[in-house]
């Protein structure tokens, strides 16, 4: 419940800071919000056993909400899906704090490997994050960007293969 909270919270943030002013309840009832809420249950559910309700809620969020977050996958507090349709999340996957994360993202393994997403991330619609590799702290992923090596802190990576540009770097 904790989780839940803190995500919604942070939601209510990011729309925040785009201008919108929210209420909670509209918060609530916002794009991506019910998928936080399914995959919040799916954890709980895995955490305590109940592997035959975590597949049900792991199907509810593929039907309502057009997105698959496995099972396994770990995220800290502050994970905010802002529009659900085409994400996909490997069971394997860990994140920290405070990720956004946009419509049409793939975050997934090769060769049994998973990303590992560190602290105040961004991740741009349509972007994929493939194989074992580390998204630093305080990172920024752009959108349709494709990352396969990682990325340090205090960066933003964009294009296909993805670049990592550092904050300060001169951009031209």
């Amino acid at each position: 419940m904790k989780y839940l909270k803190s995500d919604i919270k942070q939601k209510q943030q990011v729309l925040t800071d785009e201008g919108y002013q929210v209420s909670m309840l509209r918060t609530l009832v916002s794009d991506g919000t019910s998928a936080n809420l399914l995959y919040r249950l799916t954890s709980w559910f895995i955490k305590y056993k109940l592997a035959p309700l975590a597949l049900i809620t792991l199907w509810l969020n593929r039907v309502i909400n057009g997105c698959v977050i496995g099972a396994g996958a770990k995220f800290d507090q502050g994970f905010v899906i802002m529009h659900p349709v085409g994400v996909v999340i490997n069971s394997k996957v860990s994140g920290g704090k405070n990720i956004i994360i946009e419509s049409g993202v793939v975050i997934g393994d090769e060769k049994g490997q998973a990303p590992l997403l560190g602290n105040n991330i961004f991740i741009g619609a349509g972007a994929k994050i493939i194989g074992g590799i580390s998204i630093g702290d305080n990172v920024k992923i752009g959108a349709n960007a494709v990352v396969v090596k990682n990325v340090p802190n205090n960066a933003t990576a964009v294009g296909i293969p993805a670049k990592v540009i550092l904050k300060g770097e001169n951009k031209c």
